[in-house]
C-alpha cells in the first residue's frame, strides 16, 4: 500500500508529520513517498503541481495532504497560486466525491461556540460535489462587459454549471451514505434563483426513486446556513455543490469546536482518495508548534477506512484520538479551563500512546 505525502505549505509540514506518526505506529507496513505540492511545489519546480507530484498522486493508493497557501504568493498569477494544486488533483484524479464529517466529541461541547443543548450528540456529514460548479466551470475571466447597465466596463465572470452525469454521480453517493446512517438527506440547492440548481434538485428527485427507504428533502443554502446554526442536529446527511458545500462544511466546522477537528476524504469512482484537513494552511501560526493536528490525524484515520481497506485500524486512531481528549489534552484553538494545553507534537504523541 503506497501513500503519497504531501505536506504543502504552512502547517502541512508539522500536522502531517504527526499523523504520518501516528500510521507508523500501528504496526502496519506502508510504503511512503513525499513531494512537494502548493507554494513549496511552486519554489522547488516553478509550479504548484509539479509533474513529479501529479505522477506520484495518480500511482499511488492514496495521498495525505496538509494545506496549501500563502500570502507571499498572491501576487503570482493565479494559475502559479498554491491553491491550483489542489483544484488540480481533484480535476486529474477525478476526485468528484467529498465527505465532511462534522461530529462533537462531548469532551469538545464547551469548546463550541453554541449552547450545550443545541449541539451536544452532533454527527452529520456533508457530501460536497468536488469536479463542477462555478470553480471549474468555462468560460471564465476578465472582460469587457458585453452588455447590461455597465456596458463596455471591465468585469470579472464565471460559469456555473452542472452537467445531468456529474449530478447523477453525487446523488448516488450521498443517498448510499445516507443509508448507512440515519437515512435522512437533505439537498441544499439555491433552485428559486439559479437554473443550474433547478436542474440540481430535479436530477436529486429522480435519483431519490432508486432510494425509497431515504427520506429526501430540499433545503435552499442560505436557510441551511441559519438551520446549521439553530438546529444543526436535525440533519443528518448533507448533499451540495461544489461552493455551497465549501462555505457550508467551514460553518458545520465550527460546531464540533474548531475547524482544527475536521478531516475529509475526497474520493473517485474506486474509492482512491485524498485526504486532508479542511482548514488551510495558517501562515500566521506556521513554525510555532501550536496547530491541531488532529483533524489531520483523523484524515488518516477516513484513509485507512474508505481507500486502503483497513477499517480496524482506522477505529484504532479514532478511539485514540477519543481518549486522548478525554485525558484532558488541547491544543490552544480548544483549549478551555481546566483542560491542559499541549502542541502540535505534544498531541501527536499523545495520540501514538493511547494507540498502545
Amino acid at each position: 500500500m503506497k501513500i503519497a505525502i504531501l505536506p504543502g505549505d504552512g502547517i502541512g509540514a508539522e500536522i502531517v508529520e504527526q499523523a504520518v506518526k501516528v500510521l507508523n505506529a500501528l504496526g502496519q507496513k506502508f510504503e511512503t513517498e513525499t513531494a512537494p505540492v502548493g507554494g513549496a511545489g511552486y519554489e522547488a519546480h516553478g509550479h504548484p503541481l509539479p509533474d513529479g507530484t501529479l505522477k506520484l498522486a495518480k500511482e499511488a493508493d492514496a495521498i495525505l495532504f496538509g494545506a496549501v497557501g500563502d500570502w507571499k504568493y498572491d501576487a503570482l498569477e493565479r494559475a502559479l497560486r498554491p491553491e491550483q494544486a489542489i483544484l488540480g488533483l481533484r480535476k486529474e484524479l477525478t476526485l468528484f466525491a467529498n465527505f465532511r464529517p462534522a461530529i462533537l466529541y462531548p469532551e469538545l461541547v464547551g469548546a463550541s461556540t453554541l449552547k450545550p443543548e443545541v449541539v451536544s450528540g452532533l454527527d452529520i456529514l456533508i457530501v460536497r460535489e468536488l469536479n463542477g460548479d462555478i470553480y471549474f466551470g468555462q468560460p471564465r475571466g476578465l472582460r469587457e462587459a458585453p452588455d447590461g447597465p455597465f456596458k463596455g466596463a471591465r468585469e470579472g465572470f464565471d460559469t456555473m454549471r452542472y452537467s445531468e452525469p456529474e449530478i447523477r454521480r453525487i446523488a448516488h453517493v450521498a443517498f448510499q451514505a445516507a443509508r448507512k446512517r440515519g437515512k435522512r438527506l437533505t439537498s441544499v440547492d439555491k433552485a428559486n434563483v439559479l437554473e443550474t440548481f433547478q436542474f440540481w434538485k430535479d436530477i436529486m428527485i429522480d435519483v431519490s426513486k432508486d432510494y425509497p427507504d431515504v427520506e429526501l428533502d430540499h433545503m435552499y443554502v442560505d436557510n441551511a446556513a441559519m438551520q446549521l446554526v439553530r438546529a444543526p442536529k436535525k440533519f443528518d446527511v448533507i448533499v451540495t455543490g461544489n461552493m455551497f458545500g465549501d462555505i457550508l462544511s467551514d460553518a458545520a466546522a465550527m460546531l464540533t469546536g474548531s475547524i482544527g477537528m475536521l478531516p475529509s476524504a475526497s474520493l473517485d469512482a474506486n474509492n482512491k482518495g485524498l485526504y486532508e484537513p479542511s482548514h488551510g494552511s495558517a501562515p500566521d501560526i506556521a513554525g510555532k508548534g501550536i496547530a491541531n493536528p488532529l483533524a489531520t490525524i483523523l484524515s488518516a484515520a477516513m484513509m485507512l477506512r474508505f481507500s486502503l481497506n483497513l477499517p480496524a485500524e482506522a477505529d484504532r486512531i479514532e478511539n485514540a484520538v477519543k481518549k486522548v481528549l478525554s485525558q484532558g489534552l488541547r491544543t490552544p484553538d480548544i483549549f478551555e479551563a481546566g483542560t491542559t494545553r499541549v502542541g502540535t507534537a505534544e498531541m501527536g504523541e499523545a495520540v501514538v500512546r493511547a494507540l498502545a
